[in-house]
């Protein structure tokens, strides 16, 4: 997870760094195409065989539709924020899977945790300050792009552990280009590309390839308690880039909102590994009768 953020920071910087000269859908497109290729050869070298079971999993389909939303939202926030602002409401991430997954999966959440989410949320509020005169009203793209991550995040939990990463991963690089071409001409049309922009394209290819890879099997494979807060290490990315690449100057209240949601979220990590260990203890002290009555519902 930690290098996951790392490659998808990197990725959004350079992302970020050639906005200006193609728009969003030719960056899709062109990126897109490097990083299918890429996986595509990846699949036929480990001798992966694609199957049409992939292709037509609702689940799998569902994901690749909430990375296209988060996809083109996210974009739209780094071409018209900050770069510390777009990446530090994306901190509230693990918040609101917390959210999600009690919402919709019925996951039980204590009321520390619903406390710790409100005020998670309210930094999210300091942040992009509504109401305010700093208020910069796109800063409701990078919101939208948080709700496509957080379903995209829960609905990687569902799918199948017997459908391989890579195949979601291609999937999901596939269904971005051909998103991408089609609203090139919506977006503007296409523009030429620079050798040195093409560079840089051919980079976050190689980058978003691995936060796909990596980012799946940490959210397939890992307990979410402990790898979901290793996500905040794309803090120190973000404002690293930004202040040293950008030339940003993050203003106190942002960082107080960023430092809000970290500290909530690491809260309610912090909650469901004592409820967890308290589940645990349970369960061994427990007479056997009473584990039996538990396991067949009686």
């Amino acid at each position: 997870m930690a290098l996951a953020m790392a490659l998808f920071t990197c990725n959004d910087a350079l992302v970020k760094q050639v906005a200006g000269e193609l728009n969003i859908a030719q960056i899709m497109a062109v990126r897109g195409i490097m990083t299918t290729l890429l996986v595509y050869a990846i699949t036929r070298q480990m001798k992966i065989r694609l199957t049409l079971r992939t292709l037509t999993d609702r689940l799998v389909v569902l994901r690749a539709f909430c990375e296209l939303g988060a996809t083109v939202s996210f974009f739209t926030a780094l071409q018209r924020l900050d770069f510390s602002v777009a990446g530090s409401i994306n901190q509230a991430l693990p918040l609101a899977v917390t959210l999600g997954a009690a919402v919709f999966f019925g996951e039980s959440v204590g009321w520390r945790r619903w406390a710790a989410i409100v005020v998670g949320l309210a930094g999210v509020l300091l942040i992009i300050r509504p109401g305010a005169e700093g208020f910069n009203p796109d800063a409701i793209y990078a919101v939208i792009a948080l709700m496509f991550t957080t379903a995209r995040d829960l609905t990687t939990r569902r799918i199948n552990p017997a459908i391989p990463t890579l195949e979601i991963t291609l999937l999901t690089a596939f269904a971005n280009t051909m998103l991408g071409i089609v609203l090139i001409v919506p977006m503007g049309g296409w523009q030429p590309i620079s050798g040195s922009t093409f560079g840089i394209l051919v980079v976050t290819a190689f980058l978003v390839f691995g936060g796909y890879q990596t980012v799946i099997m940490a959210m397939r494979s890992g307990e979410v308690s402990f790898v979901a807060p290793f996500r905040y290490t794309s803090l120190i990315w973000q404002l690293t880039i930004a202040i040293f690449f950008f030339g940003e100057h993050p203003s106190a209240t942002m960082l107080a909102g960023a430092v809000i949601v970290i500290c909530s979220g690491l809260y309610t990590f912090y909650r469901e590994n004592k409820r967890k260990q308290a589940n645990a203890v349970s369960a061994e002290t427990a007479p056997p009768g009473a584990i039996q009555t538990q396991e067949t519902g009686q």
